[in-house]
């Protein structure tokens, strides 16, 4: 089934305006009534979809005992990472920020990997101009903090989606809950804060073994005990929000489509970017019409297939689409709606095709994640 994207209504862009609104940060609101202290954690758990939460709720107690309460959030399009972290991070919606998937057409004509772009070569606050939701905290007087693995200190991403706070190195699950804890603790001048705890271990997982894996439920209830710890130990004034970036769905082999070995799909192609469930074509000059007709005749059962122009129509990265971040997505958008996926094993990694689970297109599956809320 195909979800609702709930822009401004109750989408992950929506989460960091509502947070700081009731912080009492001026020019801030959102439409989520979250009823929160002075002191506030976020932990993102990469890959968490509401829907695998719900389908496996005894392999995870505690976050399941929340559901009851929890609120939906529709992620965007596409549902993957780099988009929807820079979603969260800056309260935009994708359309708005620019960075539109997991790779897109870069500045130099090539493709820009969104998830390991050089700062140094591509310059985030260029690429991704606007203010982050931590520099509008942290200007009007909230302590910010931030948790995760080192390795994305001075990445291009970290600094599209979440420049103006410092980078935390916490890489294991017990730092990652002791630094949080901290954080919240009351201290002398620590009026309000806004900590961002971010844990990748589920969504590697899920790419690697598949979410129908017994690999997966194992971190699964990884991921619930490391809610639990935080959660349960929430000094006085605090509070907890868990969600995630996106859900995940495990290809079905024989629904696998290369496109290198496909010549009617590489007729006119100048650049293949995106990913396995949410594509973006770049045509050659003059050939978009010609691709949009071949890859709509033979992408049918399980696929919709778009133009750039029928895709922003169609509300797919928000209201609109800033004029400047046209070129970066495809001029035909090719996303599956079923367990398909369309892999390129000559131009692209070997490692992507052999993916087992995976995301970005506009499945429910894919699109929801939970938002969780304790309170101490």
């Amino acid at each position: 089934m195909i979800g609702e994207l709930a822009y401004g209504s109750a989408a992950l862009p929506d989460l960091l305006p509502s947070v700081l609104g009731e912080l009492g940060v001026p020019g801030e609101s959102g439409p989520l009534a979250l009823d929160l202290p002075p002191r506030v954690a976020v932990l993102l758990v990469d890959g968490l979809g509401l829907n695998l939460l719900r389908r496996h709720a005894d392999l995870a107690p505690y976050l399941s005992s929340l559901l009851p309460d929890a609120g939906t959030l529709a992620v965007g399009f596409p549902s993957t990472t780099a988009t929807s972290l820079t979603s969260f991070g800056t309260g935009l919606p994708p359309g708005a920020h620019g960075v539109l998937g997991l790779s897109m057409r870069g500045p130099d004509g090539a493709v820009l990997n969104a998830l390991h772009w050089d700062a140094a070569k591509v310059d985030p606050e260029q690429w991704q101009p606007h203010l982050t939701a931590f520099e509008r905290a942290a200007a009007a007087g909230v302590e910010v903090r931030s948790f995760g693995p080192g390795r994305f200190r001075g990445t291009g991403l970290n600094g599209a989606a979440f420049r103006g706070v410092p980078l935390d190195p916490s890489e294991s699950a017990g730092e990652l809950v002791a630094a949080t804890l901290d954080a919240l603790a009351d201290a002398p001048g620590r009026d309000r804060v806004l900590a961002y705890t971010y844990y990748g271990d589920l969504d590697a997982t899920g790419h690697r073994k598949g979410v129908g894996s017994a690999a997966w439920r194992h971190q699964l209830a990884h991921v619930d005990r490391l809610a639990e710890q935080i959660g349960t130990a929430l000094p006085p004034g605090s509070a907890l929000l868990v969600t995630a970036d996106h859900g995940m769905v495990d290809l079905v082999d024989d629904l696998r489509i290369d496109v290198d070995a496909e010549p009617e799909l590489r007729e006119g192609v100048e650049l293949l970017s995106g990913e396995a469930r949410a594509r973006y074509v770049h045509a050659r000059p003059g050939a978009a019409a010609d691709v949009l007709e071949a890859w709509r005749a033979r992408l049918t059962d399980g696929w919709i297939v778009l133009s750039r122009e029928e895709a922003v129509a169609a509300g797919w990265y928000g209201p609109s689409l800033d004029p400047r971040m046209a070129d970066r997505i495809g001029d035909v958008i090719a996303v599956a709606t079923g367990a398909g996926s369309l892999v390129a094993t000559k131009t692209e990694h070997p490692f992507f095709a052999q993916l087992i689970g995976m995301h970005g297109s506009l499945s429910e599956d894919e699109l929801l994640v939970p938002l969780l809320r304790v309170r101490a």
